[in-house]
Order: structure tokens, then C-alpha cells, then sequence
């Protein structure tokens, strides 16, 4: 799953069956939580957002696939509707100023960690490098395992957000998404691509694979905009 010639909507085998199970598994759940959309802002003094519990270990969750990328053939492009998009392997992306930065997460499962620290390459440098055009308004971030997800381009311009290779001061596990993976704290997890192969800028907006599945076009874990209404 994640190679070029195998689209995510054609699963094979135990493992397909596994994943669709998942999937039909999170639709539901999707379904039957729209309820819980739309809940007014909260107080901020308190970290955890409204319906989330606080756990200490870092849960694992996917596709039922965990592509396995090498350090030697990852590849990021970025592209789309920029000025000068960049194709950047391993060495180009460790080449880039790096940032550090410690935030909590919040998963639309109802689980948060906190004091998570990051070290990777800010989107604020990644906007300088491609320069978006004026029309851009919209990314879309492409995994290695088919794994899609949306962005208004305004949430990508947070200051806490990056393509991060370390966590903890310790390079990312496969599972939890390496080599590199996205980190925008501020929404729910969903977001924050794992094995991310391209982010694609846009002119318009592109639901992406949860989206279209039920989950909302935003994911402010603050409002709990879990699901669609």
C-alpha cells in the first residue's frame, strides 16, 4: 500500500480485509458521533479539550498499513499552486533550517498527550521556500500508505506547525510515521500526515481520505468538530 500503482481504494488480501473493517468500523463511529459537533469554544485555561481524556504512552493508529521508507529512497515534492516547487530527498530535507518545537495532540479518539516535543522543518520555511501563489488557498498532504488529508492554507501558516523527523530527540518510528511526518498541533490528529510523500498547494478544496468518510472538513478539536454535520 502507498506505491504509485496501487490505489488505497483497492485493498488485497487478509490486510485489505483488515483495513476495511477499520474503516467501515470509523465511518460508523462517524455516523453515530455527528451529534457531538458544534460545541461551543472552551475555556483554554485547561488543556485538554472538551470529550478528551489524557493518556501518558502515544497510541498507534493507521490504515492497517505501516509503509516501511526507507531513509535512502523517501522523496518529498511540493508543488501545485506555488511559484517554485521543490522536490527534496533525505539530505535536502536535513538541509533545511531545523526547528524544535513542544506541543500537545489531540486525537479525534477522544485521547491527548501533552508536551510533545518535535524537531523537524517549520511550515513557516516551507511557505517562504515554495511561495504560494495568491490563489492558493488549500493543501493537501499524500502519504506513502494512499493516505490523503485537507488543509485550509491558513492552518498550515500556525506558528507550532512542521514536517517532523524526530520526536522526543529521537527519530520517528515507522509507526508513528517516519521518516517524516506532519505536526499541526492546533487541530486533531488526523491532520498531521504520516509518511508524507507530497503536499500538494491548491486552489480548491480537496476533502481528504477521513473527510469524505465522515469526519469534518476542520478538526478544531476546541469546537469538537469531530464529525460533519
Amino acid at each position: 500500500m502507498g506505491d504509485d500503482d496501487q490505489k488505497s481504494g483497492e485493498p488485497q488480501g487478509l490486510i485489505g480485509q483488515i483495513k476495511d473493517k477499520l474503516i467501515s468500523s470509523k465511518q460508523k463511529t462517524a455516523e453515530q458521533g455527528r451529534h457531538l459537533t458544534g460545541m461551543p469554544d472552551a475555556q483554554r485555561a485547561d488543556r485538554l479539550p472538551p470529550g478528551q481524556h489524557r493518556v501518558d504512552k502515544w497510541p498507534v493508529l493507521d490504515l492497517g498499513i505501516q509503509p516501511d521508507v526507507p531513509k535512502e529512497s523517501w522523496e518529498l515534492t511540493i508543488d501545485g499552486a506555488v511559484e517554485n516547487p521543490v522536490s527534496w530527498n533525505w539530505d535536502s530535507f536535513i538541509a533545511q533550517p531545523q526547528f524544535s518545537h513542544v506541543s500537545d495532540i489531540h486525537c479525534v479518539t477522544t485521547w491527548s498527550r501533552y508536551d510533545n516535543r518535535w524537531d523537524g522543518v517549520s511550515g513557516a520555511h516551507i511557505l517562504d521556500v515554495v511561495k504560494p501563489t495568491a490563489a492558493a488557498k488549500h493543501l493537501i498532504f499524500h502519504s506513502y500508505d494512499g493516505y490523503t488529508t485537507n488543509i485550509r492554507l491558513e492552518m498550515f501558516q500556525d506558528e507550532d506547525v512542521l514536517l517532523a523527523h524526530s520526536w522526543e530527540g529521537a527519530p520517528l518510528s515507522r509507526e508513528h510515521g517516519a521518516p517524516v511526518r506532519v505536526i499541526i498541533p492546533k487541530w486533531y490528529f488526523w491532520k498531521s500526515a504520516k509518511w508524507i510523500k507530497r503536499i500538494e498547494f491548491s486552489e480548491i478544496d480537496q476533502p481528504g481520505f477521513w473527510e469524505v468518510r465522515g469526519y469534518n472538513n476542520d478538526g478544531d478539536p476546541w469546537k469538537e468538530d469531530r464529525y460533519s454535520v
